[in-house]
This record gives structure tokens, C-alpha cells and sequence, in this order.
């Protein structure tokens, strides 16, 4: 069987070294083909022991969500990513970025850019959803609020002290509609708050949001 035989039963899934070695148990050297393969344009390597099938091999893809998730984890999309997923800010967005217990780490890949920014437990395990991509994929992505939450307090210089800096920073700077905003669970932010890092500045976009 070729692997181009073989791979198809993988078909939207991030190809790890445990899956690579399986298909290719029948090659002497293995990560000899594994090189084939990619000059070939077969397979597409997105760091050292993870892939995924290349152009020349014409079978549905693992989304990028799917491959932020497995590229470095424990970990799940959120701030931009995530926001812009869920509608909340109208712009497309060309980096993938998640939240890791893990260092904070960049890779930069051929099918893009994908960032990972450290964040404390028990704070980082709240508000994460498993999201149908997919019939096939299923991956790690941010609530809408725990997405807002993550930005604020990932985001370098951001400290919210007032309603008015609440409003200005995500109206004008993210530009958030409130009509969104109506519609996120106030109540599970405000059960983060406590293991959260810039608990007053999400006291205050509670605050805010409440009185809109």
C-alpha cells in the first residue's frame, strides 16, 4: 500500500511521529522516506515529529485550530483567535494564538504563525470549550468571555481602572459591539476573578458590562 494509500485513513487529523512510524512500519529507514515525502511534496513537516499531508495529496486537512491545539500543549486558541471566531471582532486574523501551562513559545511554520502565552493554573483551565470544527475535528477553543478575560490580561500595559477605560478599550480599541457584550455570562467571569491575574481590571469589565 503508498502511503498516499495508507495516510487517507488519517484524513483531517495532525499527523504525530507515533502515527508517521505506523504507516511506514514496512520501510527500513523511516525517517529516510519521511524526508522523501516532503521533498515530494507529500507531507508537510510543522515542527520535528508533527505533519500533515502536503499538496500533492488530495485529502481534506486538519484546521488550524486543531493544529495550534497539538503544535504545543496543554494549550487552547483564545485572544484574537478565539474572539474573532465567536464574531466578536470584525477582523480576520493571520496569527493563531492560545494559552499554555507550558513556557510561553512561537513557532513559526509554513502554514503560519502560531504563539503560546503562559497563564496560571487554576486560571487557565476555566472557560475553555471543545468545539466541533468539523464531523471530524474537534478542538480547544476560548469562551467568548474567557477570550475577552485572556486578552485583558495577556495584553502588556493593560490595566482598566475606570468604566470609561473599559468602554474605550473594548468598543474603540477592539471594537467589540454591545450587543455582544449583552449576551456574555457575566456570572462565570466573576467566578474567575479570584485565581485571575488583573483581578480589578475584570472586577471593573464586570462592572462596565453590567451597566451598559
Amino acid at each position: 500500500m503508498s502511503f498516499k494509500d495508507a495516510v487517507y485513513e488519517y484524513a483531517e487529523e495532525p499527523l504525530t511521529r507515533q502515527i508517521m512510524m505506523d504507516l511506514l512500519k514496512d520501510f527500513k529507514r523511516p525517517n529516510d522516506k519521511i524526508t522523501e515525502l516532503i521533498k515530494k511534496g507529500e507531507l508537510i513537516s510543522i515542527k520535528k515529529g508533527l505533519y500533515i499531508t502536503g499538496p500533492k495529496i488530495n485529502i481534506a486537512k486538519p484546521e488550524p485550530f486543531l493544529i495550534a491545539n497539538h503544535l504545543w500543549g496543554p494549550s487552547y486558541v483564545s485572544v484574537e483567535a478565539a474572539l474573532s471566531y465567536w464574531g466578536l471582532i470584525p477582523e480576520r486574523v493571520f496569527e493563531i494564538s492560545s494559552l499554555t501551562i507550558k513556557v510561553s513559545k512561537i513557532y513559526k511554520t509554513s502554514i503560519g504563525r502560531f504563539s503560546y502565552i503562559n497563564a496560571p493554573l487554576p486560571y487557565y483551565s476555566f472557560g475553555i470549550k471543545s468545539v466541533q470544527l468539523t464531523p471530524k475535528q474537534v478542538a480547544l477553543i476560548a469562551s467568548p468571555e474567557k477570550a475577552i478575560c485572556d486578552k485583558i490580561i495577556t495584553t502588556s500595559g493593560i490595566i482598566l481602572r475606570s468604566s470609561r477605560q473599559v468602554r474605550e478599550y473594548l468598543v474603540d480599541d477592539l471594537r467589540i459591539d454591545d450587543e455582544k457584550l449583552h449576551e456574555l455570562d457575566l456570572g462565570a467571569i466573576s467566578s474567575w476573578i479570584k485565581d485571575a491575574p488583573k483581578k480589578e481590571s475584570l472586577s471593573m469589565l464586570v462592572k462596565t458590562i453590567k451597566s451598559l
